[in-house]
């Protein structure tokens, strides 16, 4: 263990993952940009040099989130924009921002009052004393706000704006003239929303949530990611949602590759989807995935996007590729018309909660296994995104095609709504009494109902004190990476192995033949491509005495497309396992 722990020549402990604060990266810039090399930086500020040349190579990316992650892009400074008044108007930019992503329009007075009262919270948390100088959020104060903060994104009107009804009712006969115009069928059309997750938030009467109520310092329910979802008027084809969260490498993925997550994984400060991360998602991930379905499917490769009014959506999107239409949705009707808006978020998250039980049920009840709370402490990111790729499965054809009813009522047949929303709901309220929990279905529904809500100034404060305190390493040094997982050709042949044993246990103490049998076939379908993966690498190890000779300059290289990494020969008596008796019987 003494060696484990031993200081490298740096004579920080290499057991420890280093954190590397936004300034320090910013100095490590400027000093190359002022021609200093990364020895000398490296010297200078006694960080190891592989640090300071992976932070230099990703310059560009660093400059832009402190671009993002600066709420208030001020060339005014006064005593106004400093200490507990400058807190205040910090906090107060994520909150308009916030806003103005869920796309709730704000007013003045609205602003003016947030700001008071998040003075006065935040002058109960730090003390009287705190801060001296009066706080008078008046119209003046506002207008210098308003300059400070450069709110050129933010609308703000005199009353905030409720629903557009009339907007809402005209707006479907002029998208159905764009559509006959444009020739799009229901399969060309998709529409994409974002929405907000607190991914480890329980409901409100569980222990757990009590007890992050009664714990200072443990509120990893109010941690938010944001997911923007979508799909086509058909229903027949999901996009791959794209999350955001505040780390790029979250200390749960290291070993994974981001790649290969069910999500498309991009990172922002304060978890947003900004106009750059919209355009990457747009040029990188829609355009290709629409054309590849179009193809599949004997499509003209062509599509309309319609997207509401959120600020992360640049307006020139409709200029970024020929074959792709857009068209924005009138101000103020986004709950009106918007189909992702009209259940489909709300039926993903009622399945991502299902999950996350799911998950807590299986592993509870393993002998050994964790207390409900222990297993709610140790619930990360990770594991928040496996359940997410498995809601979003959850959510079906019909219901994706129904939500168009208000939108285009001539690409919808017949919908009857998200019946099945009651019986998830129903699901997650007995899962809980296995859980031993006090939840009722209006538990349920309140939770559901909170991600979308308003964030509260607790929920600010400790927001901003959770992105300080896990500020996290834009990118690992070469000592600091950890070893990528592997399937080798042993890891598989013993999971294989254990496969086949607890089939026979089914097997042999089940007195329905068919039902193991069946059971039998279905599990060996299902990792049939972990056989396959088996087949490949075994291919590879028995390879011929000119292969085998080649040298390590010659052999082919790991493509990015795929994970495998062959491993060096190894002796071939290890043969594929196969199947048990019973499914060869049956197969």
């Amino acid at each position: 263990m003494a060696e484990k722990r031993k200081s490298g020549a740096s004579g920080v402990s290499s057991s420890k993952k280093r954190r590397r604060s936004l300034s320090t990266k910013l100095e490590m810039i400027q000093r190359s940009e002022r021609g200093e090399t990364p020895t000398e930086i490296s010297r200078a500020l006694h960080i190891p040099r592989s640090t300071v040349s992976t932070i230099l190579q990703n310059k560009e990316r660093i400059q832009e989130r402190v671009k993002d992650s600066a709420p208030m892009q001020s060339t005014v400074t006064t005593k106004q924009n400093v200490g507990l008044n400058g807190q205040v108007e910090k906090l107060l930019f994520i909150w308009l921002e916030d806003q103005t992503q869920r796309c709730a329009p704000v007013s003045s007075g609205r602003i003016q009052e947030k700001a008071r009262s998040l003075y006065d919270d935040l002058k109960k948390q730090h003390g009287e004393s705190s801060n001296t100088e009066p706080f008078n959020a008046n119209r003046g104060w506002f207008m210098q706000f308003k300059a400070r903060a450069n709110l050129h994104n933010i609308k703000v009107s005199d009353e905030a704006a409720s629903a557009d009804e009339e907007a809402a009712r005209l707006f479907p006969e002029t998208l159905a003239k764009i559509i006959e115009k444009g020739g799009y069928c229901a399969q060309q059309v998709f529409n994409v929303a974002e929405t907000r997750l607190f991914w480890k938030k329980m409901p409100l009467r569980t222990d757990m949530a009590e007890e992050e109520e009664s714990m200072p310092g443990y509120k990893a329910a109010k941690d938010r990611i944001t997911l923007l979802l979508g799909a086509n008027a058909a229903g027949d084809f999901k996009l791959k949602p794209l999350l955001v969260y505040r780390s790029e490498n979250p200390k749960a993925f290291h070993g994974y590759s981001t790649a290969f997550l069910p999500v498309i994984w991009k990172s922002h400060p304060n978890v947003w989807v900004n106009k750059n991360i919209f355009e990457d998602w747009f040029n990188y991930h829609f355009v290709p995935s629409v054309r590849d379905y179009c193809s599949k499917n004997n499509l003209a490769f062509k599509a309309l996007l319609i997207l509401d009014n959120s600020p992360g959506h640049p307006p020139s999107l409709d200029d970024m590729h020929p074959d792709i239409q857009v068209v924005f949705l009138p101000p103020n009707t986004t709950s009106l018309l918007q189909p992702v808006d009209q259940g489909v978020i709300a039926y993903f998250k009622a399945h991502y909660l299902r999950s996350t039980f799911a998950q807590a049920i299986r592993e509870t009840e393993k002998q050994g296994g964790p207390t409900l709370k222990e297993f709610c402490k140790s619930f990360n990111i990770y594991h928040a995104v496996k359940n997410i790729g498995e809601a979003w499965n959850e959510v079906k054809q019909p219901n994706l095609n129904g939500v168009w009813k208000k939108l285009c009522p001539d690409f919808v047949s017949d919908f009857q709504g998200f019946t099945d929303t009651v019986e998830v709901t129903n699901t997650v309220v007995e899962m809980g009494k296995e859980l031993n929990l006090d939840i009722a279905p209006g538990d349920v529904d309140e939770l559901l109902a909170s991600h979308s809500e308003e964030l509260t100034n607790e929920d600010l404060i400790e927001w901003e004190q959770q992105k300080v305190a896990e500020e996290e390493e834009d990118a690992p040094t070469v000592e600091e990476t950890p070893p990528h997982k592997v399937l080798t050709i042993k890891v598989l042949a013993e999971a294989f192995q254990h496969l086949e044993a607890a089939m026979s246990t089914f097997e042999v103490h089940d007195p329905s033949v068919e039902r193991s049998a069946s059971v039998n076939r279905d599990l060996y379908n299902t990792y049939s491509c972990y056989r396959e993966i088996y087949k490949e690498k075994k291919r590879a190890s028995v390879q011929t005495p000119s292969d085998t000779s080649l040298s390590p300059s010659n052999s082919p290289p790991n493509t990015p497309e795929s994970p495998i990494q062959i491993d060096p020969p190894v002796s071939s008596d290890e043969s594929v396992p196969s199947p048990s008796s019973s499914l060869q019987s049956v197969s």
